[in-house]
């Protein structure tokens, strides 16, 4: 039993030192980084605003995953001004929002032109000790116009 016990330990000590993000941030700051991820994104997708946007930005940089952004605020910087410049009229709106450690999920339905379907997002964020914005990921999916069931993708 004292075996079991010790080695149920060493799972637990594994586990959180391989992800120490989840259990060394609380609940209060996993609401907080919640809240900045969502100012953040409304900076930069509907209001197309950088210099708001990288107020939430930490100060070791924007880490991009998305193979056609690039890196840095600077890249978020072109982003923001592709958008402005092709679609203007871009809306995004986020449907759900989680959060596990430093770690901040949003599922978004986002809109390029008012009229179209649009796209199913889930983008991942990764805030700084400091609850600024440090790291993204994102999968994105077209919404079709017809579904073989009667669920909505939101």
């Amino acid at each position: 039993m004292k075996r079991i016990a010790m080695l149920a330990c060493f799972a637990l000590a594994a586990v959180m030192f391989s992800h120490p993000a989840a259990w060394a941030t609380s609940k209060k700051q996993m609401e907080a980084n919640k809240k900045t991820v969502m100012a953040f994104y409304d900076a930069v997708l509907n209001k197309k605003d950088y210099d708001l946007a990288v107020k939430y930005v930490g100060k070791a940089g924007y880490k991009q995953h998305n193979p056609t952004a690039k890196d840095g605020v600077e890249g978020m910087r072109g982003f923001i001004n592709f958008l402005k410049d092709k679609f203007p009229n871009n809306h995004s709106e986020i449907k759900q929002i989680f959060a596990d450690g430093n770690y901040v999920i949003v599922h978004v339905h986002a809109v390029r032109e008012p009229g179209t379907r649009g796209n199913a997002i889930i983008d991942i964020f990764r805030l700084d000790d400091q609850g600024k914005v440090v790291e993204h990921w994102d999968a994105v999916q077209p919404i079709p116009e017809t579904s073989q069931n009667n669920n909505t993708m939101f």
